[in-house]
C-alpha cells in the first residue's frame, strides 16, 4: 500500500529512478541500514546512559534521562543531582518503587569504578565491548561516536553542497572572466595545506564541533563546484534558456528554475561520497589529536586508544569495524544513487 502510494505521487521519471535505486539491492539495503542506525543513535541517551529512563517512586513518575532530580526527591540526604548508580540511591528507590534502565547502563563519559581488572578491561556481561584505558564503556562511546560522526558528516555535506552548488552555478552560467577568475581562485584555495591550517587553528582556538565544522567547510565546498559548473556550462546555451533570457526573465530565476534541476542530478550523485569524506576527515583529526576536545565520544579517539593500547585488541577492532562498516554503507548508497540517476540504465519490469 505504501509502495503504491509512493509511486502514485512520483513522476514517471522519478519512478524510474526509484526503481533503479531499488534494483541495486546492495545500495538499497545499505540505505535502510543507515537510516535505522541514524535514528537509533539520535536517541543515544535512551540506549546508553548512567541514568534510568523512568523512575517510579511512591506513585510518582520521574524521567531522569531528560531532567536532573536531586537526591532528596527520593528520600536522600543531599540536594545535589542523584547518582543512580550509587548503591544507597538505588536502595532508596527500589524500596518504594522501580527503575527502567537503558540497555547499556553507561554514558559515554561514565567511568566504571567496579572493574575486576585494571583498565582497559576486556568485554564482559557488564561492559559488552570492554572499556577503554580510563574505564569508560566502549559500547556507550561507540553509540555516541556514531551519532556525532553521522551528524557532523550530514551537516558538513549539506552546508558545503549549498556553497559549492552556488559557486559552480555562478561560474557556469556567466562564464567568461567570471568563470576564469573563479577557477584560478579555486585552484589556489584547493592547494592550501589543510592539515597545517587545522594545526594553527587548534593552537589558537579551542577545537570543538562547530569550530571543526567551520574549518573543514572552508575546504570541502569545492568538491561539487566542478560538476555543477560543467552542467551550467552545458545548459546555458540551450534554446529554452536563451528564450527565457530574450523574454527578460531574471538570471537568478533562470538559474534556479531552469538550469539548477539538471545540475542537481550530478550533485545528488556525489552527496553520499561527500558525507563519507567528511566522516573520514573528522575521524582522522580525532585520531591525530587535532579534533574534538578530550573526552568527547568519537570514532577517531577510539582508534587512537586502540593504537596506544595494543594489549587491548577490542579497542582497535571496535573502532576499525565501526569506521569500515559506516563508510562502506555510504559508498554502497552512493553507487545506488549513481545508478538511479543514470539515464542509460533501464529497469527490467
Amino acid at each position: 500500500m505504501a509502495e503504491g502510494a509512493t509511486n502514485h505521487w512520483l513522476s514517471p521519471l522519478n519512478r524510474r529512478r526509484w526503481a533503479n535505486f531499488k534494483a541495486n539491492r546492495r545500495g538499497y539495503v545499505s540505505a535502510w541500514l543507515l537510516v535505522v542506525l541514524f535514528v537509533l543513535t539520535l536517541f543515544a541517551e535512551f540506549l546508553a546512559n548512567d541514568k534510568p529512563i523512568i523512575v517510579v517512586f511512591r506513585g510518582e513518575v520521574f524521567a531522569p534521562v531528560v531532567k536532573d532530580y536531586p537526591e532528596t526527591a527520593f528520600g536522600g540526604a543531599f540536594d545535589t543531582a542523584a547518582d543512580y548508580r550509587d548503591k544507597y540511591v538505588r536502595e532508596l528507590i527500589e524500596a518504594n518503587g522501580w527503575m527502567l534502565w537503558p540497555p547499556v547502563r553507561f554514558s559515554f563519559d561514565t567511568v566504571n569504578f567496579d572493574l575486576p581488572v585494571p583498565a582497559p578491561a576486556p568485554p564482559s556481561a557488564v561492559n559488552w565491548l570492554g572499556t577503554d584505558d580510563q574505564g569508560r564503556d566502549v559500547m556507550a562511546r561507540l553509540i555516541y561516536g556514531l551519532r556525532l560522526s553521522l551528524l557532523f558528516g550530514l551537516i558538513l555535506a549539506a552546508v558545503s553542497s549549498v556553497v559549492g552548488i552556488a559557486a559552480g552555478a555562478v561560474q557556469g552560467y556567466f562564464g567568461g572572466w567570471v568563470d576564469l577568475l573563479f577557477q584560478r581562485a579555486i585552484e589556489i584555495w584547493s592547494g592550501m595545506p589543510q592539515l597545517f591550517i587545522l594545526i594553527i587553528v587548534s593552537a589558537v582556538i579551542a577545537p570543538g564541533f562547530w569550530t571543526l565544522l567551520g574549518v573543514l567547510l572552508l575546504f570541502s565546498w569545492t568538491a561539487l563546484v566542478a560538476v555543477v559548473r560543467a552542467e551550467f556550462l552545458r545548459a546555458r546555451n540551450f534554446d529554452y534558456v536563451r528564450a527565457a533570457r530574450a523574454l527578460g526573465v531574471p538570471d537568478v530565476t533562470i538559474m534556479t528554475r531552469h538550469v539548477l534541476p539538471n545540475a542537481m542530478v550530478a550533485a545528488l550523485t556525489y552527496l553520499p561520497f561527500v558525507v563519507s569524506g567528511a566522516i573520514a576527515a573528522l575521524t582522522s583529526l580525532d585520531f591525530l589529536g587535532l579534533g574534538l576536545p578530550p573526552g568527547s565520544a568519537s570514532l577517531g579517539e577510539l582508534l587512537r586508544q586502540g593504537k596506544e593500547n595494543l594489549q587491548a585488541p577490542w579497542l582497535a577492532f571496535t573502532g576499525f569495524t565501526a569506521i569500515a562498516v559506516l563508510l562502506t554503507l555510504l559508498v554502497f548508497v552512493g553507487e545506488a544513487v549513481r545508478d538511479a540517476f543514470d539515464a542509460r540504465k533501464a529497469t527490467q519490469p
